[in-house]
């Protein structure tokens, strides 16, 4: 255990009630919020983290991101998604080893820390996965992430596919070494790549492993209209009728994108209580469309953020998922539809509920971990701000982030990352992207 910490002197938002103006936040030396208030007393040899001039905020969770995509920031631009997929993705997942694909994990946690996320829910690509979760143990974020599985699909590289039981043998045993690791940070999620990728018994198998075990599952779904064609070529049915029909739904199973569903698969989604990962910036970039949030969070849809991968971003920046899910909700309907205080919520609190931790994380209160971004309000596209909350998600970035806490413990101080040495990070990167291309084929 460490000494308490004292975040004194901003504007807290505590997605609690009404934020506090100057106020503070006391995390004890377990690492869990004592108190938050206009005057919290300090104990002896608390620690303090200047928060003046900004806005502290719960930390962000992305309830979709892939780490072993951030060295390929930049090659796959200007494509629809399954061109995305088999030119560049698959070719470029195939050609990792376990050196890049470290590079890779280190790259995209120290970006995300750097950006106040806190918390992640990770589809990693089908070998080496072991160091991506070493990665994330070192990063200090809390994690949940699987290695992908897939078993089908045009275009997909041998290295890629593998048989169904293989897959999940081997998904299995990761969960064993990396399920409740690193102090309970690191939680194991069983991840079928989509429906066109899995064959019907791997995706029956991990609803039978998931609900046996536990387990978290990680998907996309509904994301392209190209790809819903393709799934109903193959089943015909559509993506999140399939799904459930195999036993992949309920409050354990986060789908990244739902950009096109009918009417019945939103009923459907709210029924069964699965949770929706939005990407904005993803499906902006793809062009696959924009997602209903607004009419899936009316139908009771819990609805998430999460930046998606480096190529199809290319930032992992939760301000601006933020700023885009509001727009895109304007366009979509009507201005109002969805406000900055849903935005923010989906960000933090709805995130936390995605992970099954909302107990633990997603908004400031007593009894919740520590995990905290403070928010630099003194640039000059956030002067004057009148909400806080406004501020947050219209006109910061992630660049404006001063400091990062989890569980007590800064993990970003005055913009420098604690654990990181930000140029041998990008250096490696770098290099590795290198020996990566050297032995991708790639059109």
């Amino acid at each position: 255990m460490s000494a308490p910490l004292l975040v004194r002197g901003g504007d807290v938002v505590t997605l609690e009630g009404a934020p506090i103006r100057g106020g503070s936040v006391l995390v004890g030396a377990d690492g869990r919020i004592a108190a938050a208030g206009r005057r919290v007393p300090a104990p002896r040899g608390v620690r303090v983290l200047d928060a003046s001039g900004a806005i502290v905020v719960p930390g962000f969770v992305q309830t979709h991101v892939h780490l072993c995509q951030a060295l390929f920031r930049g090659l796959a631009d200007d494509l629809p998604l399954l061109d995305w997929l088999r030119r560049r993705i698959f070719p470029l997942e195939a050609a990792h080893d376990a050196r890049s694909l470290r590079a890779s994990a280190r790259l995209a946690c120290a970006e995300l820390l750097a950006s106040g996320t806190t918390a992640v829910l990770a589809m990693e690509s089908v070998h080496d996965t072991d160091v991506v979760f070493e990665a994330l143990a070192e990063s200090g974020l809390h994690a949940a992430a699987g290695r992908c599985l897939l078993d089908r699909g045009d275009g997909v590289p041998r290295r890629l596919r593998e048989g169904a039981r293989r897959q999940m043998d081997e998904s299995l045993a990761l969960a064993a070494r990396w399920h409740g690791a690193a102090g309970g940070r690191l939680r194991y999620a069983l991840s079928p790549r989509f429906v066109p990728g899995c064959s019907e018994g791997l995706l029956r198998d991990v609803a039978s492993e998931a609900r046996a075990r536990g387990f978290l599952v990680h998907t996309h779904a509904s994301e392209n209209r190209d790809e819903i064609a393709l799934v109903r070529r193959l089943t015909g049915r559509e993506n999140v009728e399939y799904l459930d029909d195999v036993g992949i739904s309920g409050s354990h199973v986060v789908m990244a994108h739902g950009v096109h569903l009918a009417a019945r698969e939103v009923k459907l989604l709210a029924k069964r209580g699965t949770r929706v990962a939005h990407c904005p910036s993803s499906n902006v970039k793809l062009g696959s469309g924009i997602a209903p949030v607004a009419a899936l969070r009316r139908a009771g849809v819990s609805v998430s953020l999460g930046a998606d991968g480096a190529p199809c971003n290319n930032r992992l920046d939760p301000f601006l998922e933020m700023r885009l899910a509001v727009g895109l909700a304007s366009v979509a309907g009507a201005p109002g539809d969805l406000r900055a205080e849903d935005a923010l919520a989906m960000a933090t609190r709805d995130g936390a509920e995605a992970l099954g931790l909302s107990r633990e994380m997603g908004s400031i209160a007593p009894g919740k971990l520590g995990n905290l971004a403070i928010v630099d309000r003194r640039s000059l596209a956030a002067t004057p701000v009148d909400d806080p909350v406004s501020a947050l998600v219209f006109s910061a970035t992630a660049a404006d982030v001063r400091h990062v806490v989890i569980a007590g413990r800064v993990v970003v101080r005055d913009r420098v990352l604690a654990d990181y040495d930000e140029g041998e990070v990008r250096a490696t990167a770098e290099r590795e992207r290198k020996r990566v291309l050297a032995r991708a084929r790639i059109s």
